[in-house]
This record gives C-alpha cells, structure tokens and sequence, in this order.
C-alpha cells in the first residue's frame, strides 16, 4: 500500500537529517495517514479510505465527503476516490 492520501494526494518527501557538524543524510518524510469512515450524505452509506490528518481537517471544514469530492480536481483523487466522486455526481444529479 503506498503512502499517499487518497482525498488529498499529500505523499512523502524527501530531505535531509543535518547533524550538528552539518553532515547531511538522506531521509523520507510520511504524511500521517490514517484509516478512516466517512459518511457519504448523498450516496447514504460510509466509505472507508487512506486519509492524512490534514486531508481529513480540510473535508470536514469544506462541510463533507461529497462537497469535498466535487470541489476537488479529478488528479488529485486517488482511483477508489475518483469512482466514489462519480457515484456522488450521478446520484446529486438524480435528486
């Protein structure tokens, strides 16, 4: 699985650990992921996805799952996000 969010796209970094003689080594970044359930109001289920924290605190400040899903550009959504995202349009659109 890898370490990318699904909502947001937010992956890992790269950069250095600079020691106090100034040596610099190489390492990764992650972003804190976490494994969440969100609501869908439109759709009337819950989904389970691979969300960063920061991700998570945007979804809910935007107001939602689905208000998240369609403001969002189709490249930042994972594949799993992107077929959720066409569910919500198809079933808004139907109501």
């Amino acid at each position: 699985m890898s370490r990318i969010c699904e909502l947001t796209g937010k992956g890992r970094q790269v950069g250095h650990n600079v020691s106090h003689a100034n040596n610099k080594t190489k390492r990764t970044f992650l972003p804190n992921l976490q494994n969440v359930t969100l609501i869908s109001d439109v759709l009337g289920k819950s989904v389970r996805l691979r969300v960063s924290t920061h991700g998570l605190r945007s979804v809910e400040h935007v107001g939602g799952l689905d208000n998240w899903l369609l403001k969002t550009r189709d490249e930042q959504l994972s594949l799993r996000a992107r077929r959720l995202k066409r569910e919500v349009k198809k079933a808004s659109v139907a109501a």
